[in-house]
């Protein structure tokens, strides 16, 4: 039995896009957003259809918290907090029981000799 259509080894077709001629079979079919839409380009116009265009087509599960969160064993230690701005170690006067200053800062300052 024969082919249906005609093997195109010297039929000229022009790209969709950009209009110059090429040969039929350097053609190639674009795809948008994982559908043949029946355009036929050069090889300089065809480019990969985009992963970002496929966005919302497949469901995505992304659990952002915890059904039944239990507590950690020791919150004390965790709730021992080393803040460090003004002052540094953060504790004052009236929260020494609360917020324990073991922050030590170390400042150097070297010389600057200024001549006019």
């Amino acid at each position: 039995m024969s082919n249906k259509f005609a093997s195109g080894k010297r039929a000229i077709a022009s790209c969709d896009r950009c209009g110059f001629r090429y040969k039929l079979k350097q053609l190639k079919e674009l795809v948008i957003k994982t559908k043949n839409v029946n355009i036929f380009v050069c090889p300089e116009c065809w480019e990969e259809d985009q992963p970002q265009l496929q966005l919302g087509m497949y469901p995505v599960q992304d659990p952002q918290a915890l059904r039944l969160p239990r507590p950690e064993l020791g919150i004390e230690d965790s709730r021992d907090i080393q803040w460090s701005w003004n002052p540094v170690g953060g504790s004052r006067a009236d929260d020494d029981g609360l917020t324990p200053n073991n922050l030590a800062m170390t400042i150097s300052i070297g010389t600057v000799t200024v001549v006019t």
